[in-house]
This record gives C-alpha cells, sequence and structure tokens, in this order.
C-alpha cells in the first residue's frame, strides 16, 4: 500500500553543464512509503527512495550494488555529484537507456529486523508499480545487488528482460558470512561501550580486508611496520582507520547489521532463475570464489560466465573500469539483439 510521494525534478541546467556530465536527460529523485511482508520479521511500512536518470520512455536499466551503494548511481544536470559508480556513466548509454536505482531498504537504519535480499527484490517490484514501468530491461547487479537482481529475476522473470550479475553467487560462502559476524559483533562491543561510531569504523575496517586482496596489500603497504610512542603501528592502519571514520559518519550501526545479515541471508535456488543470465567472477576474490560462481552458472541453462584477473579482488567491480565497462556494452548489445 502506498502512503505518501514526495518528488522533485532536477533542475534544469545549460548547455555547457550538459555536455560535461552524460548526455542522459531528466533525473528525477523521489521517495514513498508502503507496506512490505518481511520474509523473516513480519509486516514493515518503510521508505524506499529512488533516483531515475533518461529520457522518459527509453527502456528502463535498474543498477545495484553494495550494502553501502544507493540511489545516485552516476552524475547527472540536475544532480551532478559523482554517484558510485560514476567510472561507469558512460556504459549505460544514456540517452537509449533509463537507468534506475533505489536505497536499500535498511539503509536509513529504520527497520531493525532482519532483511532479506528478496524483500527489496519485492521493494523494487513495487517501485516499477508506482512508477507505471511494466518491465525493465536489464538488472545490472554487483555484490549485494547482484544477489537482490537474482530474486527479482526469480520472483519477476516476466519483468525482468536480462540479469547481469557481478561477483555474487546462489549463496553465501561460510568463510565470507563468518567474516561478516565478527564485523557484526564488533558493532555490538560499539554499542555496548556507548559508541556505535567507533564498532561501524571498525566493522567497516574489517570488511575492506576481505574486499580487497594480500597482493594489493603486499604492494601498497610494503614498509616495515614502526614503533609510535609505546606501540606499534603497521603501515596499513592509516588506510583502514581512513575508510572506517569515513564510513560511520554514513551508516549507522542498525543500518550496518541488518544488511551485513541480509548478505547472509541469500539463497537462491539456480533453477528459478528463468531470465537470460550473465555472471561475473573475480579470480582474487575472497568474498565470493570464482568456482561458485561457475557453479551457478553451470546450473542455469544458456548462462555466460566471464572471469576478471583483478589485484583488487570483490571491489573489482569498481576498480576495473574497462573491463567491467566491456562486459557491461556485451550484455546492453544482447539486450538490443533480443528486442
Amino acid at each position: 500500500m502506498i502512503i505518501a510521494d514526495r518528488c522533485r525534478d532536477a533542475a534544469d541546467a545549460s548547455t555547457a553543464e550538459l555536455s560535461a556530465l552524460a548526455p542522459c536527460g531528466r533525473a528525477r529523485r523521489g521517495d514513498f512509503d508502503l507496506t512490505l511482508p518481511l520474509t523473516h520479521g513480519g509486516t514493515a511500512t518503510v521508505r524506499l527512495r529512488y533516483e531515475i536518470v533518461g529520457p522518459e520512455n527509453a527502456p528502463v536499466l535498474l543498477a545495484a550494488g553494495g550494502i553501502s551503494a544507493g540511489r545516485h548511481v552516476i552524475a547527472s544536470s540536475g544532480f551532478p555529484e559523482a554517484g558510485w559508480w560514476q567510472s561507469q556513466a558512460g556504459s549505460f548509454r544514456l540517452p537509449d537507456f533509463r537507468l534506475l536505482s533505489i536505497d536499500w531498504i535498511g539503509a536509513d537504519g529504520l527497520v531493525d529486523r532482519p532483511i532479506d535480499p528478496a524483500d527489496q527484490a519485492e521493494a523494487i517490484a513495487r517501485l516499477l508499480d508506482y512508477r507505471g514501468i511494466d518491465s525493465i530491461a536489464g538488472f545490472i547487479g554487483a555484490s549485494y545487488g547482484a544477489m537482490v537482481g537474482m530474486h527479482f529475476a526469480a520472483r519477476y522473470p516476466e519483468r525482468c528482460c536480462a540479469l547481469l550479475a557481478i561477483s555474487a553467487a546462489a549463496s553465501a560462502h561460510p568463510f565470507a558470512s563468518a567474516c561478516r559476524a565478527l564485523q557484526r559483533q564488533a558493532l555490538t562491543l560499539g554499542e555496548a561501550h556507548g559508541d556505535p561510531k567507533s564498532g561501524v569504523a571498525l566493522a567497516r575496517a574489517l570488511a575492506i580486508l576481505t574486499y580487497r586482496t594480500r597482493q594489493e596489500f603486499a604492494e601498497r603497504f610494503a614498509e616495515a611496520p614502526s614503533v609510535q610512542g609505546d606501540r606499534l603501528r603497521v603501515p596499513a592502519e592509516d588506510y583502514l582507520d581512513f575508510q572506517g571514520a569515513r564510513h560511520c559518519e554514513r551508516m549507522c550501526a542498525v543500518a550496518y547489521r541488518r544488511l551485513s545479515e541480509s548478505i547472509d541471508l541469500h539463497r537462491i535456488d539456480p533453477a528459478g532463475i528463468g531470465v537470460p543470465l550473465t555472471l561475473v567472477a573475480v579470480d582474487q576474490d575472497g568474498l565470493v570464489p570464482g568456482e561458485d560462481i561457475r557453479s551457478l552458472a553451470d546450473q542455469v541453462a544458456g548462462s555466460s560466465f566471464h572471469l576478471i584477473h583483478s589485484r583488487y579482488g570483490h571491489d573489482a567491480f569498481l576498480k576495473e573500469d574497462a573491463e567491467v565497462g566491456a562486459i557491461i556494452a556485451t550484455f546492453l548489445n544482447s539486450l538490443e539483439l533480443s528486442k
């Protein structure tokens, strides 16, 4: 049930400003409240925030990233700040398509109960209803967004023409789940000491170690540890402290916990994915082993599989711009061929 709507059109921009950004047309942000039956937590009234960029009648692409990614994917004339996937701004081929994305349910910290990736998929379906969109031309998801994309494709195959899923398998790997469990314990420790932000900062620093690789750390932080006062400090600590301090200012402990749990709740039956599927793995991904993604590809008839070699591990979708862009281009070309 839709309760209310608040949205605004992007302000007009000069020709010079438009030429400096992707030729994407109008950008629109909005939010609305809806009552959503959660898979594990009863019924909740949640607010769904979205952004859509591009010509009103163009086919829709839905882009979704990790648990810290939000509705602002790329810059536009109306919202010119860089988006979380700004490096791929040219890959989405606006204005041939329009780009839709959301802030994850729970990212505002107002849903303090388990959130399944399937709940996010249901919210996306409600958003399509609200915006009068029958189906999307393609779902492009990375990390958590790829998990949500699988659930959307399984629940609503008639509303999703194809899925590009980067760095996600049919379920979370037990080692990755164990790492996230320790991150959630860091959140609890911070809360117990009356300093939830410090818990988020520590959890994020621990997470960074799983997002990146041993190779990158060996290349970036090869200096010897130093004794500072009465304690030892290793070269990577400044970087990890910075990442933690930045993250605790934009995500609260409740949001971090519930979205982290949501990753570990992910389970999908490969037989249920009934749309054309493109899967992408990263050879050095410490969170989602490439063999798990390849196994998923083997179980979905007609799927395609790509393996990226990257020192950036799980974060390769944010760092390997050219290779990821080429895969997106191939995916979009396949959508054209299927029309």
